[in-house]
């Protein structure tokens, strides 16, 4: 199935209830787990990647889980299974099993898991055999995937002897790691982060109330929408300016290629402030995940860019950094990478196709960093695949309808 995206000729002008954060609700339901709370999380993100992580989480009976293409459920849940006393098996799509693990399950390995492959090493799938955890003092390569670290971290309370991280090279998404040391300590659990180690002492986690906040991350897509917009009004529920989410960043960088946030009581509104940098240059170590959002807008603002800091792109749902280049090829753009984790454009061009379709590699964020450039073609976008958009944003399309839109399906 592809659309046909075209946006609306009076501008965008909407109010929306974004949908939770992924990367809160993930957190919090482990964390719910370690700390056997009976009361479920309010506002859990409604998405694919919570939802599998949530019914692994309540199974009652099942010792083997598919977690499909949901990487953060993989990462988390190979750490929480390790400890949990039996013999499981964890699986996903094919682009899952060709994510790495390696790094995971060696530290776990390390402090007295038994995690085995079952296919290619180094890969999912997994058989686990948990049991209680050692712990210990473990080193780790922070400039691979935080999530690793996160997975670690969650767990570290309940080994015997807690855990000592020490975290070797650059560290990326470091907002990440910040965000799951201080719901840990929501919930009850104190960690100690001098330099390049955490320590965290055996301690009990405490049951805690918890309600999600709104995605920042989803919210990049209407910052990006308002930016390319002739005229724009745009009200996004939910969203706090002193939020626990990395990618709140996201506000001061679109501030500099001409997007203002007002914060109210009940989220932020956007307005166009009149700023265009003459280029933009960015480490996007701390906040890979917008990266896709501000390549495509920079590119349809005619705004040349330097963006760092990418390294982790390429173990996502797809290698975004190639993608990336491949579909702003079909519009026009072409893109340059260096050394695995560098992406600019310095506005050089090529004759783009008449009638582009742009391939969303499984990927939810090709999608939806992708949609508005609508806003820029009077004829409008295809997307492929755009039921992608179930992994983190599932209301997307909706939302988008709502704010005028017009979406059919097409060839």
């Amino acid at each position: 199935m592809n659309y046909l995206v075209k946006a609306p000729e009076t501008g965008v002008k909407t109010s929306v209830r974004l949908p939770a954060s992924k990367s809160i609700s993930n957190r919090v339901l482990i964390l719910d787990a370690l700390s056997y709370n009976p009361v479920d999380a309010q506002n859990l993100a409604d998405c694919d990647d919570t939802r599998v992580l949530y019914d692994a989480l309540h199974s009652v009976e099942g010792r083997d889980f598919d977690i499909h293409a949901a990487g953060t459920a993989m990462r988390f849940l190979t750490a929480f299974l390790s400890k949990i006393m039996g013999e499981w098996t964890i699986t996903g799509t094919e682009r899952m099993k060709n994510r790495p693990i390696k790094i995971l399950v060696d530290a776990l390995n390390a402090v007295g898991a038994r995690i085995e492959y079952m296919e290619k090493e180094g890969f999912p799938p997994l058989r686990i055999f948990g049991s209680a955890l050692q712990g210990g003092e473990i080193s780790l390569d922070g400039g691979v995937s935080s999530q690793y670290i996160s997975a670690l971290l969650m767990i570290a309370p309940t080994m015997e002897k807690g855990l000592t991280l020490r975290l070797t090279g650059r560290v990326i998404s470091k907002p990440y790691i910040l965000l799951t040391l201080q719901l840990m300590k929501q919930y009850g659990v104190e960690a100690e982060w001098k330099g390049d180690i955490i320590y965290v002492a055996p301690q009990e986690y405490v049951p805690l109330h918890y309600r999600v906040e709104s995605d920042w991350s989803a919210a990049s897509y209407w910052y990006e929408m308002m930016a390319l917009g002739r005229e724009a009004e745009i009200h996004l529920e939910g969203l706090s300016k002193n939020s626990l989410q990395g990618d709140a960043a996201g506000a001061k960088l679109f501030a500099q290629i001409g997007v203002g946030t007002t914060y109210t009581s009940e989220g932020v509104r956007l307005r166009k402030n009149g700023n265009r940098c003459k280029k933009l240059i960015y480490d996007f170590v701390n906040e890979p995940d917008l990266a896709q959002t501000f390549v495509v807008t920079c590119a349809l603002l005619d705004i040349p860019f330097h963006f760092s800091g990418l390294q982790s792109l390429k173990i996502k749902e797809t290698d975004r950094i190639e993608a990336l280049k491949n579909e702003l090829r079909k519009l026009g753009y072409l893109l340059t990478d260096k050394c695995g984790s560098i992406l600019e454009w310095n506005g050089e061009r090529c004759e783009p196709e008449t009638d582009p379709l742009i391939f969303t590699y499984e990927d939810h964020r090709m999608a939806m960093a992708f949609a508005p450039v609508s806003l820029r073609r009077s004829e409008g976008i295809r997307i492929a695949h755009p039921e992608v958009v179930s992994k983190s944003y599932p209301h997307y399309w909706a939302n988008l309808k709502d704010a005028g839109f017009d979406i059919q399906e097409c060839l």
